[in-house]
């Protein structure tokens, strides 16, 4: 099976990078980060070698060292994201939580990038502190998608299969965490139908038999890599 570490000289559909130290250099049709880890020339410089960049926000979320973590007044601010202890839900129903992420929306298109990566729609999922529904997270997610649309910004789904019926023609493209490692890739279907690109990310934790699941990948059609828990620099990838 044809399988390639991401930094090499073979290049890759994609590269999802959110720990330091990056490495721009991967050559990758795009590649997702993190807007505080970058420069708009860093950015410029992915441009110019065609590598679309895409901006990695958490939407559901105040994270802790964001300069913006201020701006969250207290009644929005809920329970801790699991092992992450420097993150805390926020009410997704409120204006004010908007207006943030809106803002960050803002920053990611200023700074150059073509696209948006939304963490943490799925707080509907966990233990929030506010009662937040699915139609809750389907509505602000559409929203901000919207917002994004009119920035000139692509936008991805990012977990939250339960979503994806109703999503898939608002998105402009699906990214997944261990969906073969917890079996539900099937959901996936109604993005393939429509002709969007599917990524996937497995994590080498979950001993998965690499060859077999990049089979099953490309069977699917999916985009698919193989990263530390860290999303930092390098890994593998499953060539397309």
């Amino acid at each position: 099976m044809a399988v390639f570490i991401i930094g090499g000289e073979q290049p890759a559909h994609w590269d999802w990078q959110l720990t330091e130290p990056l490495d721009l250099t991967v050559r990758v049709s795009l590649l997702i980060t993190d807007m505080d880890a970058v420069t708009p020339e860093q950015i410029a410089q992915l441009q110019s070698r065609d590598t679309q960049p895409v901006c990695y926000i958490s939407v559901g979320t105040r994270e802790d060292y964001r300069d913006d973590a201020a701006d969250f007044p207290a009644h929005v601010v809920g329970k801790p994201l699991g092992d992450w202890p420097d993150e805390v839900y926020v009410d997704i129903r409120s204006p004010e939580v908007t207006t943030i992420m809106k803002a960050r929306i803002d920053r990611c298109a200023a700074m150059g990038f073509v696209g948006v990566e939304p963490d943490n729609i799925d707080l509907f999922e966990n233990e929030n502190g506010f009662g937040i529904t699915k139609a809750d997270s389907l509505a602000y997610t559409s929203a901000l998608a919207d917002y994004a649309h009119s920035k000139g910004l692509t936008i991805a789904q990012k977990n939250a299969p339960e979503l994806i019926p109703d999503l898939v023609d608002k998105m402009d493209f699906l990214l997944l965490e261990q969906c073969f490692e917890y079996d539900f890739c099937e959901e996936t279907q109604p993005y393939l139908d429509a002709g969007k690109d599917v990524l996937v990310v497995e994590y080498t934790e979950a001993g998965l038999d690499w060859d077999a699941t990049c089979t099953q990948a490309k069977d699917f059609g999916f985009h698919l890599l193989m990263k530390d828990r860290d999303i930092s620099a390098g890994g593998k990838a499953c060539a397309d």
